[in-house]
């Protein structure tokens, strides 16, 4: 089982930067592909940007591309999400979550664990 704990939201204003980290527990961390997603208000769960178990590959939703990086340390346990040229459509709860599954995963239903979620708020 892993368990993983968001930290580095707030409040930032448009076309600044934030960086989200996510820190796991348990051994099997380098075993699993992470993933970022974020809920904006009523609004469903979107995909934002997952990382494979070796950091070999990195996917992006297209919202995101070449505003959004994830990277991780497995050494760490950690898989972070830099987030530059912040708009305010990027105001969300942003989870991470820990896949077994390989290859290319934007669907929430794909992620076996989740986070408990951290507040990014984007002022115009």
């Amino acid at each position: 089982q892993v368990q993983l704990v968001e930290s580095g939201g707030g409040l930032v204003q448009a076309g600044g930067s934030l960086r989200l980290s996510c820190a796991a527990s348990g051994r099997t961390f380098s075993s699993y592909a992470m993933g970022w997603f974020r809920q904006a208000p009523g609004k469903e769960r979107e995909f934002v940007a997952r990382i494979s178990s070796t950091a070999t590959n990195t996917y992006y939703a297209d919202s995101v591309k070449g505003r959004l990086t994830i990277s991780r340390d497995n050494a760490k346990n950690t898989v972070n999400l830099q987030m530059n040229s912040l708009k305010p459509e990027d105001t969300a709860v942003y989870y991470c979550a820990a896949s077994r599954r390989p290859g290319v995963r934007t669907e929430w239903t794909d992620y076996d664990y989740w986070g408990q979620g951290t507040q990014v708020t984007v002022s115009s």
